[in-house]
């Protein structure tokens, strides 16, 4: 098994979304079908791997009549460190997404640049910081706003750039055409039908490059 690009530290993506997923909102818990819901992950991988980290020491599982669920475990010694790293490689999708959420006039949020090409599997250096795109009629200064909130969560500079649907769709300037041609991860998007489809194949595609 290869190590993530992303985090390499880490067994897998999947065992780092399924931390990420409990990690961001420790007095939460989490089922096993919830986990497989958030993650796209098998539900014989969810549980492998939530079982590896309660062995660890860094989930704790409890079975609630039929129902396991899943919290952190929060005194555990290297619980901060570890949150920590979960939460600057796995956890910008989850954060990004709470905190764009309700961002007037957003057709879509994108993550790009080098963490969403790790993210994808693209080799190279860790990213140094988070860059989301923001297609469509959003306020600026709310989506820096939207940036800051999730730069003190994730623990690492989060940048916003927005740019109107109308430049996604027929601007030919650099910055546009490097978005489009390479590793996007899409976030949130209003319209599922043309150009959601858009975007998701876009996604799709920088899923599969080497």
């Amino acid at each position: 098994m290869n190590a993530p690009t992303l985090a390499p530290i880490l067994r897998s993506d999947a065992q780092g979304r399924i931390l990420a997923r409990v990690l961001i909102d420790p007095e939460k818990s989490h089922s096993l079908s919830d986990l497989v819901d958030s993650t796209d992950t098998s539900m014989p991988t969810v549980l492998r791997e939530v079982l590896r980290a309660e062995e660890a020491g860094i989930l704790i599982t409890e079975k609630i009549g039929p129902i396991r669920q899943v919290c952190a475990r929060v005194d555990h010694p290297l619980y901060d460190a570890v949150r920590r790293i979960i939460l600057a490689t796995y956890g910008p999708p989850t954060v990004v997404a709470e905190e764009f959420a309700n961002l007037e006039g957003a057709e879509a949020v994108l993550l790009i640049g080098s963490w969403a090409a790790r993210y994808l599997g693209e080799a190279g250096r860790s990213p140094n910081d988070i860059d989301v795109l923001v297609i469509g009629d959003a306020d600026r200064d709310l989506a820096d706003g939207a940036a800051a909130r999730a730069e003190e969560r994730i623990g690492m500079p989060v940048q916003a750039t927005v740019r109107a649907l109308s430049q996604w769709k027929t601007e030919r300037g650099s910055f546009i055409q490097e978005v489009k041609s390479r590793p996007l991860v899409v976030i949130l998007v209003n319209d599922e039908q043309e150009f959601g489809q858009e975007l998701r194949e876009l996604e799709a595609r920088g899923s599969r490059s080497p």
